[in-house]
């Protein structure tokens, strides 16, 4: 972890304009890219404004997976969690591409919970094969 760096989310971070959610999933141009049990769908396009992140986020934990909220929302904070702390990864690559950004959608498809450690391990190993990838 290096000095100076800001390891948050923010609102702008995330994913929740339905056009880019429908052109991540829809729109034919993205990749995905499994480490299981988290599946991670990813788009490279234009950056709007100058000030908008070079990354932003989705994250979906299916009701087929687990029925009670408790569980789904547990999941989803901790690959939340764990996409804060190694977005980091993403970010320093991109800033080799000043026009691009990147949306990302992690995707959890076990039916079964995993401790911590093990799920920012999935999604670090995810964002590292993406960096190499961009």
């Amino acid at each position: 972890m290096q000095a100076g760096r800001a390891f948050t989310l923010k609102k702008e971070e995330r994913i929740t304009s339905r056009k880019l959610m429908d052109k991540l999933f829809n729109g034919g141009g993205s990749r995905a890219m499994t480490s299981f049990p988290v599946r991670m769908v990813y788009l490279e396009v234009e950056r709007e404004s100058e000030d908008e992140p070079q990354a932003k986020v989705l994250v979906s934990v299916s009701k087929r997976h687990f029925k009670r909220a408790v569980k789904r929302n547990r999941v989803k904070r901790q690959l939340r969690e764990a996409y804060r702390k190694n977005k980091h990864i993403v970010l320093d690559r991109m800033q080799t591409r000043p026009g691009r950004t990147v949306a990302l959608a992690l995707i959890w498809l076990d039916n079964n919970l995993h401790d911590t450690a093990n799920v920012e391990g999935h999604v670090r190993n995810l964002l590292v094969r993406l960096s190499e990838k961009l």
